[in-house]
């Protein structure tokens, strides 16, 4: 494989670490980011490799969260490891809506949504809920300051959010994000039960995504996967940690003004181009 096609998958692989934790939309960057940097793969392979390329990510969320989300490690107490399964229970069904609705409309939402007018509407509209929001809990109090205190009502809540994010441009982990925001969960909160919402619905998607390709990999597509896999993977770190200490002391209002400034180049640069 050509130095320059490699150059162009650790690209990739940066820019879904970062993006797919930050609540920026990973759509929005990965389109733009196709139109400068093509990859000489056909077209079918490429939008499966924009998919699987997360599972990456997901796997840096498990090494990150492994002892807290593991209900049979030895250093837990009996209650310890009861509230480990009451919050993986609590992720279940979180997931449900979002994966009915992945599952039956998947094709027929790419169709109607995966288009430079909704990505760009998506990134503007999102932004500016990110500041309303923020504006509005400014002096609020917080209701659940730890996974443990979210109910499995406003798991679900978080999780029917989760389907607006089927639509491209509106990042997944801003919507669960503001839906955290919305149910009084603390900045904090939200953020981690986003990227634990991540581990069921992007291994359901990239599997998806894996059955509709076919497994008849060329050589060359097994070390394009695995390369941007592995360096999604070490960017996500870096970025999961990035968010966690960042939000202690700040708030998501930068996201969203930096949601409209992409939204308004997204929208500008395709105009100019039509």
């Amino acid at each position: 494989m050509h130095i320059i096609e490699l150059l162009k998958v650790i690209l990739l692989g940066i820019v879904e670490g970062i993006t797919e934790w930050l609540p920026i939309s990973s759509t929005g960057h990965m389109i733009l980011i196709n139109e400068f940097i093509k990859l000489n793969v056909s077209e079918a392979f490429m939008e499966m490799f924009l998919v699987v390329i997360q599972l990456g990510a997901i796997l840096a969320v498990i090494f990150l969260y492994f002892n807290k989300l593991n209900p049979f490690s030895l250093k837990k107490s009996t209650e310890e490891k009861k509230d480990t399964w009451d919050l993986l229970f609590k992720i279940l069904v979180a997931c449900v809506p979002a994966g009915i609705i992945g599952i039956l409309f998947d094709d027929k939402i790419d169709a109607l949504f995966y288009n430079y007018q909704t990505v760009a509407i998506t990134l503007i509209l999102y932004g500016i809920l990110f500041i309303i929001f923020e504006n509005r809990n400014k002096n609020k109090k917080v209701k659940f300051d730890t996974t443990k205190k979210l109910t499995y009502k406003m798991a679900l809540i978080i999780g029917v959010a989760q389907i607006l994010a089927l639509i491209p441009g509106t990042s997944r982990s801003g919507a669960t994000i503001l839906a955290g925001l919305l149910v009084g969960a603390s900045r904090e909160v939200s953020a981690e039960f986003t990227f634990f919402l991540a581990i069921p619905v992007m291994l359901g998607a990239s599997l998806l995504k894996l059955v509709k390709f076919g497994f008849a990999f060329t050589k060359d597509e097994i070390v394009i996967l695995l390369i941007g896999m592995l360096v999604a993977f070490t960017v996500s770190i870096i970025a999961i940690k990035f968010l966690m200490r960042y939000i202690k002391k700040n708030d998501f209002k930068p996201f969203g003004w930096y949601r409209i400034i992409l939204g308004i180049v997204v929208l500008l640069y395709f105009l100019i181009l039509s």
